[in-house]
C-alpha cells in the first residue's frame, strides 16, 4: 500500500510537467520532422508527403554546403576563442593583483572591469549588429578611421563587403558580444573555490600560472564544459548577426551564409516551408551531435585530470 501510494504521489507531481513538456517541446519537434518530409508551402493546410526528396535536394544545394562550411568555421573558432579569452581575462582579474600573505588578490578595480566586459551582454543583438555595422563602414567607420590615425591605412578594408573578411568580421562581433557573460560565469566559479585550497597552493610556492592551470581550471571545468556547448549552439546559429550585418544578407558571394539564414530564406522568402524544415532538422541533428561529443570529450578529459 505504501509503495502504491508513493507511485501515485510521484505520478501526481511528474504527470503535469511531463504532459506540458510533451505538448510544447516534443510535439513541435515531431511536427518539424514530419513537415521536412512534405512540400508544405507554409500558407495552406495542404502538405503532400514527398519522403526524402527535400533532403536529396538539400544535399545538392550549393547554399547548404556554403552554409555548412561557414557554420563549421564558426564552430571551430568561436567557442575556443571565447572560452580561452574569458579564462585568460578571469585569471588576470582574480589573480593579477599584488600578492599578500598566503594568497593571490584580484586586480584593483576588478568589479569595474567585469561591468565593462559584461556591458555588451545587456544590449540587444540588433543593437550590437547595427553598432558594429557602422564601425565596419569603409569610409566613415570607426575601425578604418583608427587605422588611418595610427598610420596603418594599408590595412583598411571594406570589412563586410570582401569575401575573405566578412565572416571573420561577424565572428569578432559574436565573440565580443558574449565574452563578458563567460567572464562573469568563470569568475563566479572561481569565487566558489574554497580559499583554503588557494592559500595552501600559495604556501607551497605555486606560481600564479601554476595555481590557475593546475588547481583553478580543473575545479571550474564543469562551467567550461557547459560554455563550450552553449557557444557551439550559438556558432551553429549565427542567424541574427548575419541577417543584420551582412550584404544580401549572407554575402558577399555566400561567404557569410549560415544554416539559420538558409532556413529563413527558404521559408519566409521563397515559401518553401517543407524544404526549410529540412534545414532545421539537419541543424537540430548537428547541434545534438556537437553537444554529445563535447560532453563526452569533456568528461573523458576531466577523468584523466
Amino acid at each position: 500500500m505504501m509503495r502504491h501510494g508513493r507511485r501515485k504521489f510521484i505520478a501526481a507531481f511528474l504527470g503535469p510537467p511531463l504532459l506540458l513538456y510533451g505538448v510544447f517541446v516534443l510535439n513541435p519537434y515531431a511536427q518539424a520532422f514530419y513537415l521536412s518530409l512534405t512540400d508544405w508551402g507554409g500558407y495552406s493546410d495542404k502538405a503532400e508527403f514527398v519522403g526524402l526528396d527535400n533532403f536529396r535536394k538539400l544535399f545538392s544545394d550549393q547554399h547548404f554546403w556554403a552554409a555548412l562550411r561557414n557554420n563549421a568555421v564558426m564552430l571551430a573558432v568561436i567557442p575556443a576563442v571565447t572560452v580561452a579569452a574569458a579564462l585568460l581575462i578571469t585569471g588576470l582579474l582574480y589573480f593579477g593583483g599584488r600578492r599578500k600573505g598566503a594568497g593571490h588578490t584580484p586586480v584593483r578595480g576588478a568589479g569595474v572591469y567585469k561591468i565593462l566586459f559584461f556591458l555588451p551582454q545587456v544590449l540587444a543583438v540588433s543593437v550590437v549588429g547595427v553598432l558594429w555595422q557602422f564601425i565596419y563602414t569603409p569610409r566613415s567607420g570607426l575601425l578604418n578611421a583608427v587605422l588611418d590615425a595610427l598610420g596603418l591605412g594599408s590595412l583598411k578594408h571594406e570589412w563586410l563587403a570582401e569575401p575573405g573578411f566578412a565572416l571573420p568580421a561577424v565572428m569578432v562581433v559574436m565573440i565580443w558580444s558574449t565574452l563578458g557573460f563567460y567572464i562573469v560565469l568563470f569568475g563566479a566559479a572561481v569565487q566558489a573555490i574554497p580559499s583554503e585550497v588557494l592559500e595552501a597552493a600559495a604556501l607551497d610556492g605555486a606560481s600564479r600560472p601554476t595555481t590557475f592551470f593546475r588547481i583553478v581550471l580543473p575545479m571550474v571545468w564543469e562551467s567550461v564544459q557547459v560554455s563550450f556547448v552553449a557557444l557551439g549552439i550559438m556558432a551553429l546559429d549565427g542567424f541574427a548577426f548575419v541577417q543584420i550585418m551582412t550584404i544580401g544578407p549572407g554575402g558577399p558571394g555566400n561567404s557569410t551564409e549560415v544554416l539559420g539564414l538558409s532556413l529563413w530564406n527558404n521559408s519566409f522568402k521563397y515559401g518553401q516551408f517543407g524544404y526549410a524544415t529540412a534545414f532545421g532538422v539537419v541543424l537540430f541533428l548537428l547541434t545534438m551531435v556537437m553537444a554529445v561529443f563535447t560532453f563526452k570529450l569533456s568528461r573523458r578529459d576531466s577523468i584523466e585530470r
